[in-house]
């Protein structure tokens, strides 16, 4: 319950001036002074992330390894691809790359703009809310199919003037036995891979984008859920980490109307991907 009080009390001490100067950059229509801002916001944001890595520290839960992040830049553009396990990952990966990489930009279900103190958080430092529609809601509405990867374009465009780290978790949802086996996937540890999300993100901004930053999240005892976590269990983790260059044949291509360059998208993440489900098996191994 300590640990609990305080990342809310730290979550509040943070969210007082974030929300002011979110009101700041709303108001004021000089795009000079709002990138100013969006700097600042994301400074807070950092501080708010280190008061989180105290706090779980603290509390003696954390057994957490990094290998590969050494290379990367702060004032970087980086688009990190994920795999997602339990809610758990989220903050082990923005202590993990706070202040390494630029702060983390996550797409956002768009009905968590209503979340208490978040919501309005992610809304001030840019987060991109994302509004799926499912296959039934898009036989009905035809009109509304490439929306959601209109939204995606939109939301990157907004992030070539300040350095920037998109984040995808690629998979599209947390991992389960129940959900591998209803989505058939093919990898022992991983569901699989949606490509459109990546393809419209390294279209929109891969002629900026340094690299791509491949992570993979291994939970080698088990996939620890958030309360455990502040509880004060162990959690155990190793984030892998990997850079990838941006293979020029992704920034020119059309996903949603060229069906040969989909497949040659849907190729490339399947080969990443089936590495990824690879390493997990590596680690875990070693790590036995």
């Amino acid at each position: 319950m300590l640990t609990f009080a305080g990342l809310t009390i730290n979550t509040a001490i943070w969210f007082v001036p974030l929300f002011l100067l979110a009101l700041l950059k709303l108001i004021i229509p000089i795009a000079p002074a709002r990138q100013v801002i969006t700097r600042w916001l994301m400074a807070l944001a950092e501080n708010w992330i280190s008061g989180n890595e105290l706090l779980l520290a603290g509390s003696g839960s954390r057994n957490w390894r990094a290998e590969g992040i050494g290379d990367l830049d702060r004032q970087g553009w980086y688009f990190v691809l994920a795999n997602h396990q339990t809610w758990v990952d989220i903050v082990v990966l923005q202590i993990a790359f706070n202040r390494r990489i630029p702060l983390l930009k996550f797409f956002i279900k768009q009905e968590l703009v209503w979340f208490p103190l978040l919501g309005v958080g992610f809304w001030a430092l840019d987060m991109p809310f994302m509004k799926r529609h499912s296959p039934s809601y898009l036989a009905k509405h035809p009109e509304r199919k490439g929306k959601d990867l209109e939204a995606t374009r939109k939301a990157c465009e907004k992030f070539r003037d300040t350095p920037t780290s998109v984040i995808n978790f690629v998979e599209g949802t947390r991992f389960s036995e129940e959900k591998k086996v209803a989505r058939k996937s093919p990898y022992k540890q991983l569901l699989p891979p949606r490509a459109g999300g990546v393809a419209v993100a390294i279209s929109s901004m891969g002629e900026i984008f340094d690299a791509i930053v491949d992570v993979t999240l291994v939970y080698p005892n088990r996939v620890p859920k958030f309360w455990d976590m502040i509880c004060g269990e162990k959690v155990t983790v190793t984030v892998d980490v990997r850079t990838r260059p941006i293979d020029p044949e992704l920034l020119a291509g059309d996903y949603q109307n060229d069906r040969e360059f989909r497949r040659d998208v849907h190729r490339w993440l399947a080969a990443i991907w089936a590495d990824k489900d690879a390493r997990i098996t590596a680690i875990k191994d070693r790590l036995a």
